[in-house]
């Protein structure tokens, strides 16, 4: 099994929006796609849920910043890491993800034994 993160962007304002009862189905779309990715074969080896953008650093040539380094509407919100078969699998995986306000990129995780 090869293991790849699925990396969530979607748009903050989406979530500054969201009405109290819209976040039980945010959780729920979690639920429902960790079920998900079990009944398809797959398994979550991990994955977290990052703070708002607004308390993120950017440290470029030591040089410390507020906020992200890259403009855009959507920002990474959060990832699961996830062991899959081959990337077919995982990008089956990764259609699964809940990205109501946005999007996910698949990426594989690098196996620091091997080059890049």
């Amino acid at each position: 099994m090869s293991q790849y993160a699925i990396l969530i962007y979607e748009d903050p304002a989406y979530y500054e929006t969201l009405p109290p009862e819209g976040w039980g189905a945010v959780v729920e779309a979690h639920n429902e796609f960790t079920k998900g990715v079990v009944e398809h074969g797959g398994s979550i080896t991990g994955g977290e849920a990052l703070k708002p953008v607004t308390t993120a650093l950017t440290i470029k040539v030591g040089k410390v910043t507020d906020g992200p380094f890259v403009e855009s509407k959507e920002v990474l919100l959060g990832y699961y890491t996830v062991e899959a078969r081959d990337l077919d699998h995982a990008i089956e995986l990764a259609k699964l993800a809940p990205a109501t306000g946005g999007g996910v990129e698949l990426r594989p995780l690098h196996d620091p034994s091997s080059p890049l």
